[in-house]
């Protein structure tokens, strides 16, 4: 969410150490937000409300442009100003990290948000739709007996005499599986052996493997503009990362229950000079294979 420098300067200058201005622009993690001052206020008795409605702006931490600074992450305060829009919670599908946003939610004092969030209401919630996309008479007749998310969840423990349903094959699939995860870099040697390489900034991070995986690992990090509305049992090699820092892949594959299994690099000299004097530029592909068994 950038900001334009003209832009910029209308808000922060309308500060004038006793009033905020209606529009805010937030630094929070490193990551620029730009919000109205209603909407920080939405939710009263919370950090925000009274960080925005009980302090002055002089009151609060700004870094070196002048934006409102928030030292948390940066990435899952979107979702949290997503909430303060409306009151209503939307994440995308095969989202990983709840328990990380229910910890930010918790620390913004979003109570309602962090109850949602909850590992326990999660559990109920799932349980409930599993059951209402159940057969009839077996919904019906757990209905009949109490209703209440625990009781339903007692009784189908209870061995009956139908044969179990069989796990859907995408439930089952998101157990295990492989991605793996390929870059292409440019690196310069200097003409000076002793001297460090050079390495430039990772171009793009692309992902292969089963939709629902990649979908389930990455979340809405995963570009998927080339890749539209590919069925989660379908394998793509068409997805790619909105960021290009590998060790921020490995983390989310490490989080997600994969481990590394093997990997291959190639790399060619892309330019050659018959200057001893120059700068030899190479290329390099790397791939690792990450499985969850």
């Amino acid at each position: 969410m950038a900001l334009a420098d003209d832009a910029r300067g209308i808000s922060n200058g309308a500060d004038n150490g006793s009033t905020f201005s209606e529009i805010i622009e937030l630094n929070v993690g490193g990551q620029v937000y730009i919000t109205r001052h209603t909407t920080l206020t939405a939710v009263p008795d919370t950090l925000l409300w009274t960080m925005f409605s009980q302090k002055t702006p002089k009151d609060l931490a700004r870094d070196s442009k002048g934006r409102y600074f928030l030292d948390r992450d940066g990435f899952l305060f979107r979702y949290i100003l997503d909430y303060l829009r409306d009151l209503n919670l939307v994440l995308p599908d095969y989202f990983p990290e709840k328990c990380r946003l229910q910890r930010e939610a918790e620390f913004f004092q979003l109570h309602e948000l962090s109850r949602r969030l909850s590992p326990k209401v999660s559990k109920e919630d799932s349980i409930s739709e599993d059951i209402s996309q159940s057969d009839p008479e077996e919904a019906a007749f757990l209905s009949a007996v109490g209703g209440s998310v625990a009781s339903m969840e007692t009784l189908r423990l209870v061995p009956s005499a139908r044969s179990a349903h069989p796990r859907s094959p995408s439930l089952e699939s998101r157990r295990s599986g492989y991605i793996t995860v390929g870059y292409r870099g440019t690196y310069t040697i200097g003409r000076d052996i002793q001297a460090d390489a050079k390495f430039r900034r990772v171009a793009r991070i692309t992902v292969c493997g089963k939709t629902s995986l990649a979908k389930e690992v990455f979340g809405d990090t995963l570009n998927e503009s080339r890749d539209p509305d590919r069925p989660p049992e379908r394998y793509t090699s068409r997805y790619y990362l909105k960021f290009n820092f590998l060790e921020q892949a490995f983390d989310r594959l490490t989080e997600a229950g994969f481990h590394m299994v093997a990997c291959s690099s190639t790399g060619t000299c892309a330019y050659t000079s018959n200057d001893p004097n120059e700068d030899k530029i190479w290329t390099s592909y790397t791939e690792y294979v990450f499985c969850r068994e």
